[in-house]
């Protein structure tokens, strides 16, 4: 798979610290980007802004995690925009971590430049015998459970399987939070003085839920920004939600991709955050459930869903 790194990380001059043209290996299991379309790319179209506004906002950050890596795009993404050069990755897959790994090396201009620690396993555990410390560590989990065989044999890194074994609020739970309260809970361990966690998730519930799982895990989160995208795999992600709200979970939202264009053309991204609430507000009457979404997607129509970009920093 070959990617323009200007062209997908949306760079106003050729990336100084990867190569121009990226070659990017993938396994079975990975997750792939989408190349093809760039506004259903997780990282394209909503990290890597992300990323650039903590970079103009806040400077360099010299030590960056991702905690599902996929492809290990996030990772560059990092390496050139926040000059990040202490970098770890864990995803679930044995895999898909060495291929993200020989991802990452191949596609810098100057390897040995990085240090980088990687393993494969459970959110942050397999990095724990390295001891690292982070500025950012960054997340963009799944949300939609899949069943164990699942997990084993297909390209699944976009799944979990549930239940966890820890104690996750009820709350949460209802929502398809587990992950990402876990996540927070173990990166304690692993940040900086001043270091927070990004996490990347699907706005499909209430904006309110998201800074209440920040509190629950101790930390003092912001809606860093708030965006949109369409909604990718939309026959298998919106009957998801459906089954999960059957078995009594959310209620989710979705919207018609036109009308999420037209909301958020009218604020910026460096403000998304501060009005993200102002925004909900102004999207409730266009709100789809699971079952009118994918009616609409069914007849044609291009359906997409809100993102957070929360932003916790340990209370």
């Amino acid at each position: 798979m070959d990617i323009s790194a200007a062209q997908y990380l949306q760079l106003a001059a050729p990336p100084e610290r990867l190569r121009e043209n990226l070659a990017i290996e993938v396994t079975e299991h990975s997750f792939l980007p989408s190349i093809d379309d760039i506004l259903g790319d997780w990282v394209a179209t909503i990290a890597t802004p992300a990323f650039k506004l903590i970079r103009q906002k806040e400077g360099a950050k010299s030590a960056f995690c991702s905690i599902g890596a996929g492809v290990g795009l996030d990772a560059l993404a990092a390496i050139e925009i926040l000059d990040s050069i202490d970098i770890g990755i864990t995803d679930v897959h044995v895999d898909v971590v060495a291929a993200a790994v020989a991802n990452i090396r191949a596609n810098l201009r100057d390897p040995e430049r990085i240090t980088l620690n990687a393993g494969s396993g459970d959110l942050l555990q397999p990095l724990a015998a390295f001891r690292p410390q982070y500025d950012l560590i960054y997340e963009n989990l799944p949300n939609v459970p899949i069943d164990a065989a699942d997990l084993a044999a297909a390209r699944a890194s976009s799944g979990h399987t549930p239940p966890r074994t820890e104690n996750i609020p009820e709350l949460l739970q209802k929502n398809l939070l587990a992950l990402h309260y876990v996540a927070l809970t173990q990166a304690k361990d692993f940040l900086r003085p001043g270091g927070s966690v990004l996490s990347l998730i699907g706005g499909r519930i209430p904006l309110a839920v998201f800074q209440e799982m920040g509190r629950f895990a101790g930390y003092r989160a912001e809606i860093f920004t708030y965006g949109w995208k369409i909604q990718s795999d939309p026959d298998a992600m919106i009957s998801g939600h459906l089954a999960q709200q059957q078995n009594g979970l959310g209620p989710y939202r979705f919207y018609r991709a036109e009308r999420l264009a037209e909301v958020f053309a009218r604020v910026s991204l460096a403000d998304s955050g501060k009005h993200a609430f102002e925004i909900e507000q102004r999207l409730t009457p266009d709100q789809l459930d699971p079952q009118q979404a994918l009616a609409a997607h069914q007849r044609g129509e291009t359906i997409g869903h809100t993102v957070v970009a929360l932003r916790s920093f340990p209370a």
